[in-house]
């Protein structure tokens, strides 16, 4: 981990205050060697932002440019956090979890 090249950039970082997050785009720039893998960038955003808490960005969708030397993904603040704004969306759109059999059964009335 050491003796690779690899730097990080943040930008785009947006505070949502009635959603109670943050979400920003995380840029790695890797010259010359493979994509770190996430554990490795969850701990220098972790070094990068000072947090003490152990798991504290949630990093998903990362792409890698091609001809290689970049990747893009995106962070939010926490998967906790992520996942309770989801159920929060879900509440208030009145949206449900449906149960596999309740779907076949309308299927089947079809």
């Amino acid at each position: 981990m050491a003796d690779k090249a690899v730097t990080i950039r943040t930008r785009m970082f947006m505070t949502t205050r009635l959603l109670s997050g943050k979400q920003f785009v995380i840029d790695v720039l890797h010259p010359g060697s493979a994509n770190d893998s996430k554990a490795e960038l969850k701990e220098k955003l972790r070094r990068m932002y000072d947090e003490k808490d152990t798991n504290p960005v949630f990093a998903f969708k990362f792409r890698t440019h091609f001809g290689g030397g970049k990747s893009t993904g995106f962070g939010e603040k926490s998967r906790k956090q992520m996942k309770e704004r989801k159920n929060r969306a879900k509440k208030i759109r009145g949206v449900q979890k449906t149960k596999a059999s309740d779907a076949a059964k309308t299927g089947k009335k079809k």
